[in-house]
């Protein structure tokens, strides 16, 4: 089993979510968070001042999967996610030990 993560932007998630339902994967967990990479934010203007905001908002996607699926998922949400543009996000693939569902029991593959 692998654990995606994955930061994207914002307005990605609907599109992502969308394409990672039409290939049979059901689950995830988001949260809002803020980052910076090579974009290294952005400077507004307020009454007149210059802030520099280095933090900007991402969102953060979570999706177990089985081995076999990897590849297919990775390569949806990079599809979904991209805009070409610089601050798309990353992708983080790490191996995932064991999972248990809490109703259940059921652990490993089963429990996804």
């Amino acid at each position: 089993m692998k654990l995606i993560t994955a930061i994207i932007k914002p307005f990605k998630l609907d599109e992502v979510h969308e394409a990672l339902s039409h290939i049979g994967i059901n689950s995830m967990t988001t949260c809002d968070v803020r980052g910076f990479g090579r974009q290294k934010g952005h400077t507004e203007l307020y009454r007149g001042a210059d802030y520099v905001i280095d933090f900007l908002l991402k969102v953060k996607v979570q999706v177990a999967v089985e081995d076999s699926a990897l590849n297919d998922a990775v390569h949806i949400i990079s599809k979904a996610a991209y805009t070409g543009k610089i601050g798309d996000g990353k992708i983080f693939v790490t191996n995932l030990v064991d999972a248990i569902r809490i109703r259940t029991g059921e652990s490993g593959d089963t429990a996804l």
